[in-house]
């Protein structure tokens, strides 16, 4: 008999019992003998029989609250696609008595975050969801939850030493690596190659971090030219303000100035190639390759244009909508979680960007 075609009535049936003392063995409820007990067990176990968790749930009163701690969407459009995940699998999760309250904050504004940290953490919430991009400010509130027994769901953003359920996203250092790849890809000529972050908060970002750190470890490992007296490749990391401000402007224009014909690729650490593009437009610098994140509205518009060469896609939305799911299995479901969940790395370019969208 098929473990998946096991029914209660089979298992009183081989162990002789009524149903009734079957589901309160199951449920662990009223009063069984001892020797009833271990018996029904057995059959349970001879027939591998598996309980539905889904038709328990929808059958019981209980209710769960998850809270979703995220930038505010409406500030950065990145955070567009994981807001929808998480209203994704709030619809589907309804019917199983799941409540998610999301609490967004201002991604430049440390004071939002710990607000909105707070608050949920006021709300005793049976699990949380969430982005640490204030690495610093979010310990704290890590220790608080796992003291309280929350369990937490990392996504966006891997913090390898916290007690963590789960985390959801790529591999910040292999995305870094797989960029310079993409960068140097067919330049055999010494240059210079550029890693941009614009309006980070770096030493508090360990995502951003790791990938520059990948990037870096690519060009490290390439074999050196045998006949340069100093490294094939030269790498520059800089930190740009917000493209608001007038020293983006300057800032970018100077290297650009500066650099010339010595640079061959940029690598924009985050969802914001875009902010790149109009100026190697406007440089008509066609020879420099362009490496970010994202499917952008921005973002395809000078892909399609083909300012920016590839795109590296995070899946958001797919870590905003795995994420909440991973409490659902731990909370509702009673299902093994795994404590990573890497999406995979897909690179996008003019070619193929039909595909993914």
């Amino acid at each position: 008999m098929k473990k998946n075609a096991v029914r209660i009535k089979d298992i009183a049936a081989k162990a002789n019992v009524s149903v009734g003392t079957v589901d309160r063995v199951l449920h662990n409820r009223g009063r069984v003998a001892e020797d009833v007990r271990q018996k029904v067990l057995l059959m349970m176990k001879e027939l591998e029989y598996e309980p539905n968790m889904i038709a328990r749930t929808l059958g019981s009163n209980r209710t769960y609250q998850l809270a979703a701690l995220l930038p505010d969407h409406t500030l950065d459009p990145y955070w567009q696609a994981p807001w929808n995940g998480i209203e994704k699998a709030a619809r589907e999760l309804k019917q199983y008595g799941v409540d998610i309250v999301v609490y967004s904050y201002n991604l430049t504004q440390v004071d939002s975050f710990r607000t909105q940290a707070e608050a949920a953490t006021q709300a005793h919430p049976d699990g949380v969801l969430i982005a640490p991009l204030f690495y610093r400010e979010s310990l704290a509130f890590f220790e608080q939850w796992h003291k309280q027994g929350i369990p937490y769901v990392l996504f966006n953003t891997y913090i390898s030493e916290l007690q963590s359920l789960s985390y959801i996203g790529q591999d910040s250092y292999q995305s870094g690596f797989l960029a310079g790849k993409l960068v140097q890809f067919g330049h055999s000529q010494p240059g210079t190659f550029l890693i941009a972050h614009i309006a980070e908060d770096i030493a508090n970002s360990v995502h951003i971090t790791q990938k520059e750190r990948g990037f870096r470890d690519y060009f490290a490992q390439l074999p050196p030219a045998p006949s340069e007296a100093e490294p094939a490749y030269k790498i520059l990391s800089i930190d740009l303000p917000h493209p608001a401000e007038p020293s983006f402007a300057r800032q970018l224009n100077r290297l650009l100035d500066e650099e010339q014909t010595q640079l061959k690729g940029i690598f924009v650490s985050t969802s914001k190639a875009y902010e790149i593009a109009p100026y190697l437009q406007a440089y008509r610098r066609e020879d420099v390759r362009l490496v970010g994140y994202d499917l952008l509205e921005k973002n395809i518009h000078f892909l399609n244009e083909g300012v920016i060469d590839f795109l590296i896609n995070q899946n958001p939305k797919k870590q905003g909508y795995r994420g909440i799911y991973a409490l659902a299995d731990l909370l509702i479901f009673k299902k093994e979680v795994l404590p990573l969940k890497y999406l995979p790395l897909d690179i996008i370019t003019k070619e193929n960007l039909q595909y993914y969208l």
